[in-house]
């Protein structure tokens, strides 16, 4: 599909009562249109795989179209550069969750990155990492236990970062590792209760809420 005629489609389907919405759950409006979901999925299966279309839509800057850049391009295809770029751009959680579960999860570049993502101060880069281990421990049904344990140092260092969409996601990571297994909820749940020593009140919210869900599992 001729990119031209993609953004002119995506324009027509602008809600403005949707970005409003989307804006009370801490989603930019900056070049946001208010396109649902479904209907960008919808929108992927019919466009199919397109790595050189999905890097024009994402150059387009429309923030639906990031995400509908995520949902058709070839991880094969994706190289390590890529990633960094788009991570850059990165103003939006939504951006940032759909690209890490989408897209970069399934790509066999993912593990270096989240290390150095985790290591950089951008808020949103820095996000990215563990959103990346969260959708790592829903979708990779294959990886070892110690895949994830590789994890444990980076979650347990940056519990520490005060600021909101950081801490949301080292807790999610947390606790998306602490679901795949019973031994990995228990190690998780050992990890939490480190973390809670801690003398942030950030680490311990993500202590706390860890073990609050992660205890009430069942593998216990």
């Amino acid at each position: 599909m001729n990119i031209n005629k993609l953004v002119i489609k995506l324009k027509s389907l602008a809600n403005p009562k949707n970005v409003a919405g989307m804006a009370r759950f801490g989603i930019t409006a900056n070049n946001t249109l208010g396109i649902s979901m479904p209907t960008l999925r919808k929108m992927a299966k019919e466009i199919g795989k397109d790595h050189n279309l999905a890097q024009q839509l994402w150059d387009s800057g429309i923030h639906e179209a990031k995400i509908l850049a995520s949902f058709i391009d070839d991880p094969k295809l994706v190289t390590a550069k890529q990633m960094d770029q788009w991570v850059a751009d990165f103003d939006s959680w939504d951006v940032c969750d759909q690209v890490c579960g989408s897209l970069f999860d399934k790509t066999p570049f993912i593990h270096k990155k989240i290390f150095q993502w985790a290591k950089d101060k951008r808020e949103f880069v820095r996000r990215t990492a563990f959103a990346s281990i969260a959708w790592l421990a829903v979708h990779d049904k294959k990886a070892e236990d110690s895949y994830y344990t590789n994890f444990f140092p980076i979650i347990k260092r940056y519990a520490t970062d005060e600021r909101n969409f950081v801490k949301k996601a080292v807790n999610w990571a947390l606790r998306q590792i602490g679901k795949r297994n019973k031994k990995l909820n228990k190690l998780a749940l050992e990890l939490s209760k480190e973390i809670l020593k801690s003398d942030s009140k950030t680490a311990q919210w993500i202590a706390k809420d860890a073990i609050r869900e992660l205890g009430a599992k069942g593998f216990i």
